[in-house]
């Protein structure tokens, strides 16, 4: 199963659908597709470990949250993240260790601003889960 998708055509932000088998697959895949277009993590190495813990009102909250949390991670403590471990999740509460190394030019791609509701989907299939998120560049 692909783990995410960049959908064309958007011009003043960037859109992807993640994937994943189960609710700790998706979040960690929409998180990798975030640092995607942030750095070039391929080439961060998960030096340093993050505790995370994130709450919302629903799934759909909670995702936007996520994200959120990571982009904040990024400017308050300087961290580019590559590789994400949910440990516990639920409908409106996760906890998830994020390991990655301090930010770098060297590294660095685009500057994400936010995580927008604009055309955001969250559903549950047959396979699993599919997420579009849309993020303000």
């Amino acid at each position: 199963m692909q783990k995410y998708k960049f959908i064309e055509g958007i011009t003043s932000d960037v859109m992807f659908e993640a994937y994943g088998k189960d609710l700790k697959e998706v979040f960690s895949n929409a998180a990798e597709a975030l640092f995607f277009v942030m750095c070039r993590v391929e080439s961060v190495a998960p030096k340093d470990e993050k505790k995370l813990e994130v709450n919302a009102d629903s799934i759909d909250d909670l995702m936007v949250n996520w994200l959120q949390s990571l982009i904040a991670a990024v400017d308050i403590e300087g961290m580019f993240f590559s590789k994400f471990k949910i440990t516990r999740i639920d409908d409106t509460h996760l906890t998830a260790f994020v390991y990655g190394e301090p930010v770098s030019q060297s590294k660095g791609k685009t500057v994400v601003k936010a995580v927008t509701y604009h055309q955001y989907e969250f559903k549950k299939t047959k396979d699993g889960y599919v997420c579009r998120v849309s993020l303000d560049i």
